[in-house]
């Protein structure tokens, strides 16, 4: 697999430091998540964004325009847009190969906790899906999932269950979300539910879209065990939406690069916290989100 370009400008800002005030914080990981879904979805109309963000028409505005002022995205007639080398930079391959090394490490732990015959929820995470390359050899299974990616990888897997959660369709990240989504969930009951998420803040878990959060918390309250997939990455972030404490979760896997100090810390707090082995040059290609 081709590798994605490096040092450019989308990579570049996505990886920038959080700064220490919290206020500062909140708003360059809003306008990472913006950059995200444009680059996602290609064009985003300024009114949904703000309601997507929860935000006023005019921090929409003073987000964009700085992005705009960094040559990542384009602002017309009341649309964003991605710049046409922010579209190459963020193309399938380079989102799928963000973190695949921990991704993937992170999966194959997970994929350990299934047992053959069980229910399971898969979220819509580019890390839980992951785990689809493991699941032939944990079959029959009942896999539950809200995201079309995963139904597209996992449909002509032998012995593999496939239920499709219905809803209203989000292009963004793929999937289903909303009430009839919710409702849905809440008539099942499953054995686990693998989830990844934005950010980790205080040893809590959050999310940017509040939609997302309601509805990955419908599949944890459906769920008997539920196991969190998170890369270091996750710690330096920054959301709005809170989902859980860490504490709630029955396992919660790491990559073998998150600090020591936080892993120390989530263990003195009783949380179960697995470390996810790295094995660098494996080959291992991700699975595309789209």
């Amino acid at each position: 697999m081709a590798q994605a370009p490096q040092n450019n400008a989308v990579d570049v800002f996505m990886a920038e430091v959080l700064p220490s005030d919290s206020r500062q914080a909140r708003q360059l990981a809003r306008r990472q998540l913006i950059v995200e879904a444009v680059m996602a979805e290609g064009a985003i109309r300024i009114e949904d964004i703000t309601d997507r963000f929860s935000i006023s028409l005019m921090t929409a505005h003073r987000d964009i325009d700085e992005l705009v002022e960094r040559g990542l995205l384009r602002k017309s007639r009341g649309v964003v847009s991605a710049t046409a080398t922010s579209l190459i930079e963020s193309s399938d391959v380079y989102r799928s190969t963000r973190q695949l090394e921990e991704k993937c490490a992170l999966a194959e732990v997970a994929a350990g906790y299934i047992e053959p015959g069980q229910a399971i929820f898969f979220d819509d995470s580019t890390t839980v899906l992951q785990m689809a390359r493991y699941l032939p050899s944990k079959a029959p299974l009942t896999v539950i999932t809200n995201s079309l990616t995963v139904m597209s990888e996992l449909k002509e897997m032998r012995d593999i269950t496939l239920m499709g959660l219905g809803g209203q369709f989000y292009n963004w990240c793929n999937a289903f979300m909303g009430q009839m989504t919710r409702k849905e969930i809440g008539n099942l009951q499953a054995d686990m539910f693998f989830v990844s998420m934005s950010a980790i803040i205080d040893d809590r878990v959050y999310h940017q879209s509040a939609e997302m959060v309601e509805t990955k918390r419908a599949m944890f309250d459906s769920s008997e065990k539920r196991i969190l997939l998170i890369d270091h990455t996750k710690f330096e972030r920054r959301a709005l939406h809170s989902f859980a404490n860490l504490a709630e979760f029955d396992v919660v896997i790491v990559n073998q690069g998150t600090p020591l100090p936080i892993i120390q810390r989530m263990k003195d707090k009783g949380i179960n916290v697995v470390i996810a082995p790295m094995k660098p040059g494996t080959g291992i290609e991700a699975i595309d989100r789209e």
